[in-house]
């Protein structure tokens, strides 16, 4: 069988794979720009809201319902996600 991609945007939306998302983006970006002023822990949160908006706009399920728990599910994503970086220790 063979896998034409990586990741889709339903895995994406997943718990699962929202957290990799948001902690692999989270390290690849924390230390550029402007987002090195901003603590790593809230540019987690913003990286997990979008990728959790964008999942939801393109399996076609965002609602305003949606749209307002997708705050709520990116601070689990998100603390998820930095507790994962945190277990493994900062080199």
């Amino acid at each position: 069988m063979m896998f034409e991609n990586f990741v889709d945007w339903t895995i994406l939306g997943s718990y699962g794979g929202s957290i990799i998302a948001t902690g692999l983006l989270t390290q690849l970006v924390k230390n550029s720009g402007k987002l090195k002023d901003i603590p790593t822990r809230w540019v987690s949160y913003g990286i997990a809201f979008v990728v959790l908006l964008l999942a939801s706009f393109f399996t076609g399920s965002l609602t305003v319902s949606n749209a307002v728990l997708t705050l709520f599910n990116a601070a689990i994503v998100s603390l998820a996600a930095n507790g994962g970086y945190d277990a493994i220790g900062e080199p």
